[in-house]
């Protein structure tokens, strides 16, 4: 902690000392001097639910009502926060602002509008129920009130870059999304855990929609982050910048991935703790 001390003789003014006074905040020996054991944990209670645009939205009511009734049963044991996906919608609009030679950031700030457009139609859906729509970093303080009222927050996936969007290493397409804004989430809230609901049941070697007649691919039920980073698969099930993310996270320590469009009922498993897709973990 700082304290006040004066400064020089004249005038007798004060300002706080500090460890950080005249650094400059990217020296390595200092940023390492920083660490500290544990992170306080706004919501630790609080499951991190995203539910993927392409894999879950857009396929409408026959995909979206089961869901929508075991996240109803969940509430009464769980406290949850969803977030939503973007989808087919927003790989349109990505294709059309790419072909009109728009930058990452413009493309960022188009599909959040996608990713909210989902998060009005849950809520909507939910509203009867307790759904409620809360913005970016709205009432995120409160979340536990909202659980304990019988509420069930929503809000979209994708973290408010915009405009400041950082670069893709590779085109320009934005790579922090709508799962690296589930993530973001959960690790700065503290969550409980944090769970993607897909419609696959988790990690492959490659994408099982695109596998050719005959073709095997190896699925992962429980991998480490550094394996997986190690791995250097072509594709991914989640966006990349995740893995990243959680090689580096305090307080999230792992993230699942469950098949929600065929299983429904894994959410309640997967919220239980119980294993019933792919885990990726931290070391």
């Amino acid at each position: 902690m700082g304290k006040l001390v004066k400064e020089g003789q004249e005038g007798g003014r004060l300002h706080i000392e500090s460890p950080l006074m005249g650094e400059s905040l990217v020296s390595r020996t200092l940023l390492s001097g920083m660490n500290r054991g544990e992170v306080f944990r706004m919501h630790p209670d609080v499951n991190v639910l995203k539910i993927g645009g392409q894999s879950i939205m857009d396929r409408g009511a026959k995909a979206l009502l089961p869901i929508i009734d075991v996240l109803l049963a969940a509430k009464e044991k769980h406290k949850i926060i969803l977030m939503t996906g973007g989808g087919t919608r927003a790989r349109h609009i990505y294709n059309i602002g790419l072909e009109l030679g728009m930058p990452t950031g413009v493309l960022s700030k188009l599909g959040d509008k996608v990713a909210s457009q989902n998060a009005e139609i849950l809520s909507v859906l939910l509203a009867k129920h307790g759904g409620v729509r809360i913005g970016h970093g709205d009432h995120l303080e409160q979340l536990t009130m909202f659980c304990q009222l019988g509420y069930l927050p929503i809000t979209p996936g994708i973290p408010p870059y915009g405009f400041f969007e950082h670069p893709a290493e590779e085109g320009l397409i934005p790579p922090h999304r709508t799962d690296c804004g589930a993530f973001l989430l959960a690790e700065n809230i503290g969550g409980k855990s944090l769970i993607y609901l897909k419609d696959e049941k988790g990690l492959y070697s490659g994408d099982p929609k695109k596998a050719k007649d005959g073709e095997k691919l190896e699925y992962y039920g429980r991998l480490s982050v550094d394996e997986l980073i190690a791995l250097d698969l072509d594709d991914l099930i989640v966006e990349r910048p995740v893995l990243r993310f959680l090689k580096h996270a305090k307080c999230i320590k792992e993230f699942q991935i469950i098949d929600a469009l065929r299983h429904p009922e894994h959410i309640l498993a997967a919220l239980d703790g119980e294993h019933v897709g792919t885990v990726i973990y931290k070391d």
